[in-house]
C-alpha cells in the first residue's frame, strides 16, 4: 500500500493501519475473544479493504510485499493491552478510530488507483473499498451489522473525500496537500453526520393488503 512512495502517504498508511487495528481490537474485546483472536480481528480490519482493492486491480496484495502491517497490528494490540484505560476510556473511542482509519485508507486507495492511471470514478470506488471493507469484514466476523449497511453516513463520506481529492487535483493543489485534505474531509463528514444524526432514509417497504 506504500505506492506512490511519498513520505506523507507512507505516514497515512501506517497511522491508518494502527487506528483501524485498534478499532478491530476494541470491538473484539467486547466479544471476549482471546489475544490471538483480537490480533486477527485487528489485522483483517487493517488490511481487508486494501486486499479486496488489490484483487480487483489484479495486483499482488500489498501485505505480501511489506511485513510492517503485521508488526503495526501487533503494536496496536500491545498498546491496547497496556494502555486500555487511557486509549479506550472515552466511550466513543471505537467510532473515532474507525473514522480516522476510514479517511486515511480512502486516501491511500485513491492514490494507489490514480498511480495506475485509472479513471477517477474508479479511483473513488477503490478508495471507498479500501476504507470501508476492512470494517465490514471485522463486523461480520464479530456478528455485528456492518456500519456500511446501517443508516450511518459511511461510504458516502469516502465518496465526498474522493470528490474533494479530484477537485484538489483539478485546481492544481499539490498531491500531498490534496491527500491530506481529502482524508480530513472523510473524517469530518463522518464525525459531523454522527454528531448531528444525519443519515439517509431507512428503506421501509410495507406490504399492501393481500387481495381477497
Amino acid at each position: 500500500m506504500l505506492f506512490p512512495n511519498t513520505l506523507l502517504l507512507t505516514s497515512i498508511d501506517l497511522i491508518g493501519t494502527f487506528v483501524f487495528a485498534l478499532s478491530g481490537i476494541e470491538l473484539a474485546s467486547n466479544k471476549k475473544v482471546d489475544w490471538f483472536g483480537a490480533y486477527l480481528i485487528g489485522l483483517v480490519t487493517a488490511i481487508g479493504g486494501g486486499t479486496v482493492r488489490d484483487v480487483l486491480l489484479d495486483i499482488r496484495p500489498f501485505w505480501m510485499q511489506e511485513s510492517h502491517y503485521f508488526i503495526v497490528t501487533g503494536v496496536a494490540l500491545v498498546a491496547a493491552l497496556l494502555f486500555k484505560d487511557r486509549i479506550f476510556q472515552w466511550q466513543r473511542a471505537l467510532f473515532l478510530f474507525d473514522a480516522i482509519g476510514l479517511g486515511l485508507f480512502t486516501t491511500v486507495g485513491i492514490s494507489k488507483s490514480l498511480a495506475m492511471e485509472l479513471p477517477f470514478w474508479v479511483c473513488i470506488v477503490m478508495g471507498t473499498i479500501t476504507g470501508s471493507i476492512g470494517g465490514v469484514i471485522r463486523d461480520v466476523l464479530l456478528n455485528e451489522v456492518p456500519l456500511l449497511l446501517r443508516k450511518d453516513i459511511y461510504a458516502l463520506a469516502c465518496i465526498a473525500g474522493g470528490l474533494v481529492y479530484y477537485a484538489g487535483l483539478q485546481v492544481g493543489f499539490s498531491t500531498s496537500f490534496t491527500q491530506l485534505i481529502a482524508a480530513i474531509v472523510v473524517i469530518f463528514v463522518r464525525i459531523i453526520a454522527q454528531k448531528y444524526h444525519i443519515h439517509l432514509p431507512v428503506v421501509s417497504i410495507k406490504k399492501g393488503t393481500p387481495p381477497s
